[in-house]
């Protein structure tokens, strides 16, 4: 990913769960050398474009922008796209919305992931894809998932840090369209009943925080000391503490992943969390890996996730977030594993919600 993006910014917000609004709607944009603004001439530096021609600053004169910074495997953001799809909706005819994709792992700069992540989470609203990161640069943006809103003037009024403060941004949105002159159709606010890894995390419940398993920033790797780039066994102790993870089998552990080298190679970590997730894929997309999940050694049962059956098995078909662990309540700690059954698994992050 680009060196310019910090990406522990992420890591920040997952475990904070907090949102930084702008207190007030006032103008903060640059204008660039040509007289519009920084961020609009951005747009022309994007990648690609999905769902939409290339837009730029003639295209989006006079209208409202909602600019959404994201990447597809990105948990805080996948819960706060129910909110935007559904904004892009309602104010179709006065807002553009624009989905910022600025990737995070190296995979997610691949424009086809980019492109199947776009139709499997029904993203229709139109997409800059952001490899160089040069739209990010532009906001000075730091986080996934960011949202900023400009007037037709391309200046930004409104900016808001990960999850929360909807009505908050919608409100604002209502606001600058109706300075613009376009009355919205409905006064009220949307409402929006997410499932799956949509849902809300249960903040509650919640005592483990976002890990990369990669050597550069794990924490609380409980299999001895990792080797960088070097395959070799490891071993997970038959006890772990929370929040501690850790290997067992055949593994090379590079800079910012971990990949299997044989069959039944495992990864377990205890937990205590409503929902676990990792990001993952096959090392080759030709290659699907089926997996197998248990928690506390057992099936998961009514605890399995969207992407396992009750008895814990599953397929690594493509590069992406998989929610392996969807428990019911009383939420306990409890010890997750999930075994490779063939080699070829890559494994980047866990995510909890």
């Amino acid at each position: 990913m680009p060196e310019q993006i910090d990406t522990n910014r992420r890591r920040f917000l997952g475990m904070a769960a907090m949102t930084i609004a702008s207190a007030q709607l006032g103008a903060c944009s640059t204008a660039g050398a040509s007289g519009e603004p920084r961020e609009w001439a951005a747009f022309g530096r994007a990648t690609e474009w999905i769902n939409s021609p290339p837009l730029t600053a003639a295209n989006l004169q006079g209208k409202v922008v909602l600019v959404d910074f994201w990447t597809y495997t990105c948990i805080n953001w996948l819960r706060t796209l129910p909110y935007v799809r559904a904004w892009a909706d309602k104010y179709r005819q006065g807002l553009v919305v624009i989905g910022v994709h600025t990737p995070e792992f190296p995979f997610e700069h691949d424009l086809e992931n980019v492109r199947r992540a776009v139709r499997e989470m029904r993203v229709d609203y139109a997409v800059a894809v952001d490899n160089d990161a040069a739209i990010w640069r532009a906001f000075d943006n730091q986080y996934w998932p960011a949202l900023y809103m400009l007037d037709p003037r391309g200046r930004v009024r409104h900016h808001s840090f990960g999850e929360g403060e909807y009505e908050q941004s919608e409100r604002v949105i209502q606001r600058l369209l109706a300075d613009a002159g376009i009355a919205a159709t409905d006064p009220g606010l949307v409402r929006v009943e997410a499932t799956g890894v949509e849902a809300p995390a249960d903040w509650g419940s919640l005592k483990s925080p976002e890990n990369y398993v990669g050597y550069q920033r794990t924490e609380n790797f409980a299999s001895g000391s990792p080797e960088l780039n070097r395959r070799r066994a490891y071993k997970t102790p038959a006890h772990l503490a929370l929040n501690q993870w850790g290997l067992d089998g055949e593994w090379t552990v590079r800079s910012g992943s971990i990949a299997s080298n044989a069959p039944n190679a495992r990864i377990a970590n205890r937990f205590h969390a409503r929902d676990l997730h990792l990001v993952m894929g096959p090392s080759r997309r030709e290659s699907p890996v089926k997996f197998r999940v248990s928690i506390d050694g057992r099936p998961p049962g009514a605890a399995r996730g969207l992407d396992v059956d009750e008895d814990g098995s599953g397929t690594l078909a493509e590069q992406r977030l998989y929610q392996l662990i969807r428990q019911p309540k009383p939420i306990v700690d409890h010890r997750f594993e999930i075994e490779f059954l063939e080699a070829g698994a890559e494994a980047y992050s866990f995510t909890f919600g």
